[in-house]
């Protein structure tokens, strides 16, 4: 591949502006969408056991069909609007209350259509009564969701992240609270979608009630000639939005034709944990996206460093994620789900490996949607959907749930593949050379670590994870994987001193 010759990272770029201000900024915003998903990581993991065991394959395969079902309805609510809404507030902060308003007033009329196309098709397509309120309690719930998106969107604007992160934290707390309430007392499958329901209500309050007090509130404005501009601007947003959601939903539709609920069930234990692990990189891009659109108009030279450093530290992340989990997946599976379970564990060792490629998609993603190329993101979305479709029509019949895991594997490689031939094509090419080294770097360390997991599998996971992760990044900095410049960085962050880019 030929792409843009990337400057040596040997020294942060110097500007003239203080980078290390927006650094600090990262570091922070980072940090506090990483605890917040911590903590909901924790808490969906609780979830996702409680509910699984207590519905069994059968009735989790139902919620979990509804909750894909209603998802790909779900980016009408938005059509590609939060994302355009961070990336101009940030740029011109005195043009919040215009999009807010208006956002605002644009998305009950979006709700309103995207309940009645949800209601629509569950009706056509006859599904059982219990399943069609499922689907009709998660719709109302999606629904309201979405002005939650809306004012996240402002917090991440002001890069006011601790206001998102107490919402996360809080959102996770009122589901896990909802199910150990249900399974107490005896909830059916629809009494679980109304956990869902009451914590989109309490949320939307809780966002409401923050942006009163810190930011602003939205009027009731229509401005058809702004709403012409906005969605003109939104929507290459929304197109990929859609393409993303027909990506990440499919399985458990076309499982749930193709095979029936239980599949789905097996399929989707190991899927949301799949899911759960998005906290890592979506704490990273929720916190840089503003930083990286602002350096679009002021300086490219720092906005392609923070685009190298942050592919290296995704993929040095999601390699030992990978083989960790690869090796425990019996014991994760088993412990969370019991024996009824079984078949999700090599649907957690499969998916899991999407999530190295996951990772770096969303480094090229972020890049995209910074630099105004949100097209190029929603072309290979576009394409990745179609691959999707194709795969599971091809693998599902003869390999079930097991088929689908591969359709997702094959495609999220063939992404990845798609956005650096793209990125190289805009001058943010990150050469093979340096790729392959970090790709070699990160594997050797991930191996080192793999062996006392395998070996000691049976002690403490607890106690496991952590000392195997300490492991990890020592070999790695023994072999380079992490050079002078990360550790100076990290000095710079932590200590907030300037790095030393002497030689």
């Amino acid at each position: 591949m030929k792409g843009a010759s990337p400057r040596p990272v040997d020294a942060i770029p110097r500007l003239k502006s203080n980078p290390m201000g927006s650094i600090q900024r990262i570091a922070r915003n980072t940090t506090l969408l990483l605890l917040s998903n911590v903590a909901g990581f924790v808490l969906g993991f609780f979830f996702t056991m409680y509910v699984a065991r207590y519905l069994a394959a059968e009735g989790f395969g139902v919620l979990s069909f509804a909750l894909a079902f209603t998802a790909i309805f779900g980016v009408l609510t938005d059509i590609g609007l939060q994302t355009l809404m961070i990336r101009e507030i940030t740029r011109d902060k005195s043009l919040a209350q215009k999009y807010l308003s208006n956002i605002a007033v644009l998305k009950v009329v979006l709700g309103i259509i995207t309940f009645g196309l949800i209601a629509l098709t569950a009706w056509l397509a006859h599904y059982p009564a219990e399943t069609v309120r499922v689907i009709y309690l998660l719709g109302l719930s999606m629904v309201l969701g979405a002005f939650s998106t809306m004012f996240y969107g402002l917090f991440r604007a002001y890069e006011r992240m601790e206001f998102e992160a107490l919402g996360g934290a809080l959102g996770g707390a009122l589901l896990l609270g909802g199910a150990l309430w249900g399974i107490s007392h005896d909830y059916s499958i629809a009494g679980f979608a109304w956990v869902y329901l009451v914590a989109s209500i309490i949320m939307t309050g809780y966002c409401f009630i923050v942006s009163a007090w810190r930011f602003t509130l939205p009027r009731i404005e229509v401005d058809l000639g702004f709403w012409k501009e906005m969605l003109k601007l939104a929507w290459p947003f929304a197109l990929g939005g859609v393409f993303l959601t027909i990506y990440m939903g499919v399985d458990p539709v076309m499982l749930s034709v193709m095979k029936g609920n239980e599949a789905v069930g097996w399929y989707n234990a190991a899927y949301r944990l799949i899911l759960i692990l998005a906290f890592i990189p979506a704490a990273y891009f929720g916190a840089i996206f503003p930083i990286m659109s602002r350096f679009h108009s002021t300086s490219k030279e720092f906005l392609r460093f923070i685009h190298e450093r942050s592919f290296k530290y995704l993929l040095m992340l999601g390699a030992p994620i990978a083989v960790g989990t690869t090796i425990l997946a019996n014991k994760i599976i088993l412990l969370m789900f019991g024996l009824a379970y079984y078949p999700s564990i090599i649907v957690l060792q499969i998916l899991v490996w999407s999530v190295v490629f996951s990772f770096i998609t969303g480094v090229f993603a972020n890049l995209f949607q910074s630099v105004n190329r949100q097209m190029i993101l929603a072309w290979i979305l576009g394409s990745a959907a179609v691959l999707k479709v194709v795969f599971n029509f091809i693998l599902i019949p003869g390999h079930s749930y097991t088929g689908a895991s591969i359709a997702t594997l094959a495609t999220s490689f063939i992404v990845v593949a798609l956005c650096f031939i793209w990125s190289s094509r805009i001058g943010y090419g990150i050469s093979v050379k340096n790729t392959i080294g970090i790709i070699i770097r990160a594997l050797i360390a991930s191996a080192v670590m793999g062996l006392p997991v395998y070996y000691f599998q049976n002690f403490y996971i607890l106690a496991l994870v952590p000392l195997s992760a300490l492991l990890y990044f020592v070999v790695l900095r023994l072999i380079g994987g992490l050079d002078k410049e990360d550790v100076s960085l990290l000095r710079s962050v932590v200590r907030q001193i300037p790095p030393d880019s002497s030689k």
